[in-house]
């Protein structure tokens, strides 16, 4: 009796281990596909939780979608090579960063798609993000080696961005603390530049080793975290915002463009193997807790945290002509619509 007795007590332990075990494990899913189509490729996506619509930029123009149906709200137009969109919803309005030419950041109406104006920027105009707490809309231009940042109240046909900020480096994506301090990417580099924004002054430099060209980036203002995504090696970085020592380096797919973090997990998103990576700490450590086949170039993502939806974006190719980069296949752009069930 007593050793069934122990038996019970070790078989309790077993399934209550199990249990813990299966309710950590992470359920990720595609969920959907929404095909989209239009001409042009893509690169960020940005989404807008309160009103559920994601933007995606186009090259050429830039898409307003519905989360929940896949319908095109809008298809804002005049952009020589699109990148970003940043929200300022107080504001009721989005600007979006045009790379091509001598660049600009265009500014519109978040409630009637509308184009209010073009600011001149620099060449290259690429991640851009709303800094709230400094009340700066805040843009990297690779070519330009440096920040460009401008109040969201900004006259959107007269006004004029603030002087560059100096990174001596061509920076890809970055994040704020929303205590005044931003954290680039500086591929060339191998690390993250750390900028205050009052002096506008780079006051730090943090290597990403064992990682490598640091291209993807998300924060977690309240645990002082960054999740940056790398590309040579492989990797996805957690470093600390405060002492910039990297806490952990975790094996991703290839061809990492976006991050995103939420509610203690972190995503990657992997275009050149199709796969999203989910990220989550376990008994104290970092951990990749799934790996999710998505599509082959899908390698930018957005992410609504009210409904724990992520949006990637991707199409199919036509065979590379000898020495070209391969053509998109005509009206393939879609969304691979990733959940929790």
């Amino acid at each position: 009796m007593r050793g069934f007795r122990v038996f019970l007590a070790q078989a309790g332990v077993l399934l209550m281990a199990g249990a813990l075990s299966a309710s950590a494990q992470t359920k990720w899913q595609v969920l959907k596909t929404l095909p989209l189509g239009g001409a042009g490729g893509w690169d960020y996506v940005t989404v807008d939780a309160p009103h559920h619509r994601f933007f995606v930029t186009r090259g050429t123009h830039t898409m307003a979608v519905d989360e929940t149906t896949g319908k095109v709200l809008a298809d804002i137009p005049g952009q020589i090579h699109s990148h970003g969109v940043a929200l300022v919803p107080e504001l009721g309005r989005g600007f979006i960063t045009d790379g091509g030419g001598s660049g600009a950041i265009i500014v519109f109406d978040l409630k009637t798609y509308k184009v209010l104006g073009s600011l001149k920027a620099i060449p290259d105009a690429d991640g851009i993000i709303y800094d709230a707490a400094a009340r700066k809309v805040v843009a990297t231009s690779g070519d330009g080696n440096a920040l460009l940042t401008v109040s969201p109240d900004v006259n959107p046909k007269t006004g004029k961005l603030d002087a560059p900020i100096a990174l001596g480096s061509g920076p890809e994506f970055l994040a704020a603390d929303g205590t005044g301090r931003l954290y680039v990417n500086l591929p060339d580099k191998n690390e993250v530049a750390v900028v205050d924004v009052h002096t506008r002054k780079v006051v730090a430099r943090w290597p990403v080793a064992p990682g490598g060209e640091p291209v993807g980036m998300a924060i977690d203002p309240a645990a002082h975290l960054l999740f940056i995504g790398c590309r040579n090696p492989h990797m996805m970085i957690v470093m600390s915002t405060e002492t910039g020592k990297v806490v952990a380096s975790l094996p991703i797919g290839t061809h990492v463009d976006a991050t995103r973090y939420a509610a203690g997990q972190a995503f990657a998103s992997c275009g050149g193997d199709g796969t999203l990576a989910v990220v989550g700490k376990q008994n104290g450590k970092w951990v990749v807790e799934q790996t999710v086949k998505t599509a082959v170039g899908a390698r930018t993502l957005g992410l609504d945290k009210t409904t724990k939806r992520i949006f990637l974006p991707t199409a199919d190719f036509l065979p590379a002509a000898q020495g070209k980069r391969p053509e998109m296949k005509p009206g393939s752009f879609r969304v691979v619509e990733v959940g929790v069930k």
